[in-house]
């Protein structure tokens, strides 16, 4: 019964060649399963494994109690999922039956054809990588903070990537309603607040395109001390070189 895919963007799941899920039950099971799905095919250290997975609260027997677990997860993926080395145990998986790695390859493949200028290949990419996210990355690792911060920011990355090429596409007025909501998030991130600039000149918005810079400056002003960057900056003057 070994599955061939695995979900950790969002709550942690094994699915079956038919795509049926394996009831992965308990806490602690859901967790192991999430540090080894972190890194596929590699062996990870047992005392990684008990950090990651009991945190503060290290059993007594910790070998035992990993042994134990390991156990429990073997008799519900299958017994040759999960394989024994010397110091630890390894995933036996492709990273691309994971989908957090098969988001980064997917991602890494929008940004270079949105790089390589071809925002139809760079969008296709980029939605099949963010149809991959059902939820917040690792939310069955116990201890998640900074290792789903790195992906959260990923994430973020990856949407405002197909934004921009929504907008490369003509698809501005489609982009917009997802583009000023984040900002409203993120409203430090100039890059993001650039491209809603440009999304709004392409709907033929300049005046709020010149009002929302203002807002952008005086928020930098604000919380930073700075002006805008020289791409807001060079932005705002083509604006005004067409505002009425």
């Amino acid at each position: 019964m070994d599955p061939v895919r695995y979900r950790i963007l969002g709550t942690t799941q094994a699915l079956r060649p038919d795509g049926t899920p394996v009831p992965v039950g308990g806490a602690r099971l859901r967790a192991l399963l999430t540090v080894l799905a972190l890194r596929p095919g590699r062996t990870v250290p047992a005392s990684l494994l008990v950090d990651e997975v009991w945190g503060v609260d290290t059993p007594a027997d910790a070998t035992g109690a990993l042994q134990a677990l390991v156990g429990r997860l073997r008799r519900v993926l299958g017994a040759d999922a999960i394989t024994s080395a010397e110091s630890g145990y390894r995933l036996a998986v492709a990273p691309d039956d994971i989908d957090l790695h098969r988001f980064e390859r997917l991602t890494g493949e929008g940004l270079r054809a949105l790089a390589d200028g071809n925002p139809a290949k760079a969008a296709e990419a980029l939605d099949d990588a963010l149809a991959l996210w059902s939820g917040p990355a690792l939310a069955d690792l116990p201890d998640r903070t900074a290792e789903a911060a790195r992906w959260e920011t990923r994430h973020l990355d990856a949407r405002r990537a197909r934004l921009t090429a929504a907008v490369s596409l003509g698809e501005a007025d489609t982009a917009l309603p997802e583009l000023t909501a984040l900002c409203d998030t993120h409203p430090l991130d100039e890059p993001l607040q650039s491209l809603r600039l440009q999304a709004l000149r392409a709907t033929g918005r300049t005046a709020e395109a010149l009002a929302a810079y203002e807002d952008v400056r005086q928020l930098l002003a604000d919380r930073l001390g700075s002006d805008p960057g020289p791409e807001l900056r060079a932005l705002h003057g083509e604006l005004l070189s067409v505002a009425p």
